[in-house]
């Protein structure tokens, strides 16, 4: 049993005030991912920071939506999973990708496949992947600089994953339909 808080903006260390005020801002709401981690202003701050140069990689929503949802799969994570699922919704990717990686199901886009594979082998793996890996990855129409953001991905993720696992962080209302 864990005994983590879920912080709002007057019971958050002060540091982490402002980046709750951020959160709901952009948000409409603090998420409790960002209510637990608030404990640790420079953990809430990284993650934030983090998911903005993510978003603003190479990647397109469908292809964010593969490396996140292959995380999040991967490390089976009861929070970021439907967190993900509205926020794919959101963007406007295809629900189908995050139905077949929900299921285990091989992608029907080849490309968004390869991105699955290389995402999944990177975990596996910890990042020594075969040259079998990259090439398959780069016959894709991937290059050195998308290796690295899926690297960024899985870092944004780890933080989230790993804390959701630990706190056991509660669904949001707006997310439970996607449980």
């Amino acid at each position: 049993m864990t005994d983590f808080k879920l912080h709002d903006k007057s019971s958050a260390p002060e540091n982490s005030k402002p980046l709750l005020e951020g959160s709901e801002k952009e948000m409409g709401m603090i998420p409790n991912l960002h209510a637990v981690m608030a404990d640790a202003p420079g953990l809430l701050k990284a993650y934030q920071d983090v998911h903005g140069l993510f978003i603003d990689s190479s990647f397109n929503k469908n292809e964010l939506t593969v490396v996140w949802q292959t995380i999040n799969v991967y490390h089976s994570c009861h929070y970021c999973v439907p967190a993900h699922t509205a926020i794919a919704k959101q963007m406007g990717a295809d629900d189908s990708i995050t139905e077949q990686l929900k299921k285990g199901e091989t992608l029907s886009d080849r490309q968004l496949q390869a991105l699955r594979l290389f995402t999944e082998a990177m975990l596996e793996k910890r990042g020594q992947v075969s040259q079998t890996d990259l090439k398959d990855f780069f016959d894709a129409g991937y290059g050195n600089r998308q290796v690295l953001e899926v690297i960024l991905g899985i870092s944004q993720k780890t933080m989230s994953n790993y804390t959701n696992a630990i706190a056991e962080t509660p669904i949001d209302e707006p997310f439970k339909k996607f449980a």
